[in-house]
């Protein structure tokens, strides 16, 4: 199915898993990731379309890929979700691999490593959270912030009533 193969590769992209010689995750391991976030997704967020997931049969329906009912809130969100449970994987594995050792001079100390990859985990965990606030918006940031009686509002109430008089005008 094209869901597969589109959402594959932007959520390579998104994990910087690029070098087709030697891919860290294989395809069947992100197509089952992205059928897994698919499943938690839909219970985070309300989308527009009813998606059916089997993560045992490996199916997606329908395809929020399909050129004529193209969904790109569902895959972009449900790829970042995707990335943030990798990410997070490999977090947990290389935290448990963690280890500095000293012997006389020399020394190797593997937690850099961790400490690279938790900021990557926070970053896409900031990124998912800001699209789906942004979905949940629908699209239209900062709509539900700036109300009538909010800072920064009487700015936006001259430009476009300039003949309105008041108390704080």
């Amino acid at each position: 199915m094209p869901w597969q193969n589109e959402m594959t590769i932007i959520v390579r992209h998104l994990v910087n898993d690029l070098d087709s010689t030697n891919y860290t995750f294989s395809d069947d391991r992100l197509e089952e990731s992205i059928l897994v976030s698919s499943q938690l997704s839909i219970l985070e967020i309300d989308f527009e379309q009813t998606y059916t997931i089997e993560v045992d049969t490996s199916s997606l329906s329908p395809d929020p890929t399909n050129s004529s009912n193209k969904d790109d809130s569902f895959i972009n969100l449900v790829s970042l979700k995707t990335a943030q449970m990798l990410i997070g994987s490999e977090l947990k594995t290389h935290s448990l691999q963690a280890v500095a050792m000293r012997d006389g001079p020399s020394s190797i100390d593997l937690r850099g490593i961790v400490a690279g990859l938790k900021i990557l985990f926070d970053d896409i965990n900031r990124r998912y959270e800001e699209a789906v606030t942004q979905y949940k918006l629908n699209g239209v940031v900062g709509q539900a912030i700036l109300g009538p009686y909010s800072p920064g509002s009487n700015a936006i109430s001259r430009t476009n009533m300039s003949h309105r008089s008041g108390w704080f005008e």
